[in-house]
């Protein structure tokens, strides 16, 4: 009997073949799809499975995606967003820490009013000139110049029409004299080195006097080396009441703000924040504000919740009171606002160049609040 296979058995056996490969790759791929199933049901708990069951899942790792191959890596996102999380906080902790110190103590303060010495009808104001340490803001002490041991110097108030006497006695290391900014005086008595007078020597004293005849805020300060010594403290409010106050200038708060960017930094009444002083009123309150610029920089001072009316200029009354948020007060101006305390609530008051009152590590600077009660 011949062995040899005939054209029909080759192609049977062929299609038998093919056969037995279609099966053997079905049944590899079920396999697979099996395993893998499995795999990723291993070690969790099938649905309808009663509780405390012996196959428990694993504890979760704080950061890290279980679902992610391995479960052991973190997300490089989710590590960065840790790390700005971290950097936040501690920028936050910096900012809140601050606005709890407000108000914060330090030794001193300025602005204070000094009551005159009469003599005859003549109101004498005693004025001495000498350098001291100053507190700026808490543990920031600087070399200052200061009238009466003061900074800003004390505040000067007297009516339209009165008789001035100011008595400086200078114990600087330098020269110095005082020029009143803003008011009318006899030439004599301007206060300018070398055109209206000799400078006053250190250790002597020197006498100014004149009669008021011009109302509103204005200032005093020196005027020789005047960068350095207004820079260094030696300034101060000269307020002149009117005989004949309008209508409109009548607060219940009458509050002077000194502004000034010198050695001591950007401060408000020779304070920076948080040491700076808040202004307190109640509802329904009015409340006067005399900006008063000595420095060398311009700061628009702007108030959160209430509008500023703007009733004077440099002492001068406006023709037509108008409103805003933000004064723009450039060196030497002198600006005066009315604030009707309708809203409650602390309102952040500041300077808004904003590098004069706020850095990644808080606000510092030309910061206050106005505060209005119930």
């Amino acid at each position: 009997m011949s062995n040899a296979s005939t054209p029909a058995d080759d192609a049977a056996t062929l299609l038998e073949r093919r056969g037995s490969r279609r099966d053997f790759l079905r049944n590899s791929a079920v396999t697979a799809l099996a395993g893998g199933v499995l795999a990723a049901c291993k070690g969790k708990v099938p649905v309808g499975e009663a509780a405390g069951s012996s196959q428990t899942p694993p504890a979760a790792t704080p950061g890290v995606d279980s679902n992610v191959s391995g479960g052991t890596m973190p997300p490089p996102a989710q590590t960065a967003l840790a790390a700005q999380q971290t950097a936040a906080n501690q920028m936050d902790a910096m900012h809140e820490a601050g606005i709890k110190a407000f108000p914060a103590k330090t030794a001193g303060k300025g602005n204070q009013i000094l009551a005159p010495v009469m003599d005859g009808k003549t109101k004498v104001f005693n004025l001495t000139a000498r350098p001291i340490k100053w507190e700026n803001a808490p543990g920031m002490i600087n070399n200052a110049w200061a009238y009466n041991d003061q900074v800003p110097g004390p505040q000067i108030r007297v009516k339209e029409g009165d008789r001035v006497r100011v008595v400086l006695k200078n114990e600087l290391p330098e020269s110095t004299a005082i020029h009143f900014h803003g008011l009318i005086v006899p030439n004599d008595q301007d206060g300018v080195p070398f055109i209206t007078q000799k400078p006053i020597k250190p250790g002597a004293t020197y006498t100014y006097e004149f009669t008021v005849s011009n109302s509103g805020s204005h200032m005093y300060h020196s005027h020789h080396n005047s960068t350095k010594q207004v820079g260094m403290g030696l300034l101060g409010a000269f307020i002149v009441e009117p005989k004949n106050p309008r209508a409109i200038e009548r607060a219940d708060i009458d509050y002077v703000m000194i502004l000034n960017d010198s050695q001591g930094g950007y401060t408000l009444n020779g304070k920076g924040f948080p040491a700076t002083e808040p202004l307190v009123a109640k509802r329904g309150q009015k409340v006067r504000i005399r900006f008063m610029n000595e420095g060398i920089m311009i700061h628009p001072m702007h108030l959160h919740g209430m509008p500023m009316t703007v009733i004077s200029k440099d002492g001068w009354p406006q023709p037509a009171p108008w409103k805003c948020d933000t004064l723009n007060i450039a060196p030497g101006e002198r600006w005066d606002v009315i604030v009707n305390c309708t809203e409650l609530g602390t309102w952040a008051f500041h300077c808004h160049i904003l590098p004069h009152a706020e850095s990644e590590h808080g606000m510092f600077g030309m910061v206050t609040a106005l505060i209005v009660q119930a």
